[in-house]
């Protein structure tokens, strides 16, 4: 091997064990927050989690949105909520987008607005998230942030009932008793050509 190559493979080295080495402990910091965070220790959950969403790491700023989602180790603050979930969902983390997506949805910690809400179920139930996929079929349904559109909220409540959605299953049937012919004709054609999107 020659010495060119002897030293690229030791720089590539040295890279990687230094990038281990880094990741390591915020791992052992986040997996220190969850099992605080399940023993209902929340103090020591937010001690964990507010350094790693500070740096970035998406699930960290997601489980910081719950505690202020939840008012747990911190007073209830929807708005602070919505601004983790938000850093959390733009990295693609698909229960930050629905969460973010229902705070838009009924206007807490901010103003109502259904057509972020509906960007951000969609977000998530591109990813296959049955929640958001049946949250999103009501959205075309209502005509909410969305034009209306009775195929499109029969495909979601469909795609979402499919993943296990109950209420999904309930809204497709009683959508179908109301859709013309050529609507349920569009639904079904959705359904079949729809495609997850991946992360």
């Amino acid at each position: 091997m020659s010495d060119k190559r002897l030293i690229a493979f030791r720089f590539l080295a040295a890279l990687v064990l230094s990038i281990v080495c880094l990741a390591a402990p915020s791992w052992a910091d986040f997996k220190a927050g969850e099992k605080a965070y399940q023993h209902k220790d929340y103090a020591t959950a937010l001690r964990e989690w507010h350094p790693l969403a500070k740096q970035g790491q998406a699930a960290a700023q997601y489980h910081l949105g719950l505690l202020y989602a939840n008012g747990q180790g911190v007073p209830k603050d929807d708005a602070q909520a919505r601004q983790w979930y938000e850093k959390a969902a733009n990295q693609e983390h698909t229960l930050a987008q629905v969460n973010l997506a229902s705070l838009y949805d009924y206007g807490r910690g901010g103003l109502q607005d259904f057509k972020m809400a509906a960007r951000w179920y969609l977000r998530a139930a591109n990813q296959g998230n049955s929640v958001a996929q049946q949250k999103l079929g009501l959205l075309y349904e209502r005509g909410d942030g969305v034009q209306k559109d009775f195929a499109r909220a029969y495909m979601w409540y469909t795609l979402g009932a499919a993943s296990g959605g109950a209420i999904g299953a309930m809204k497709r049937d009683d959508l179908a008793a109301r859709m013309t012919s050529d609507q349920f004709a569009e639904a079904k054609k959705l359904v079949r050509e729809w495609k997850p999107k991946t992360k």
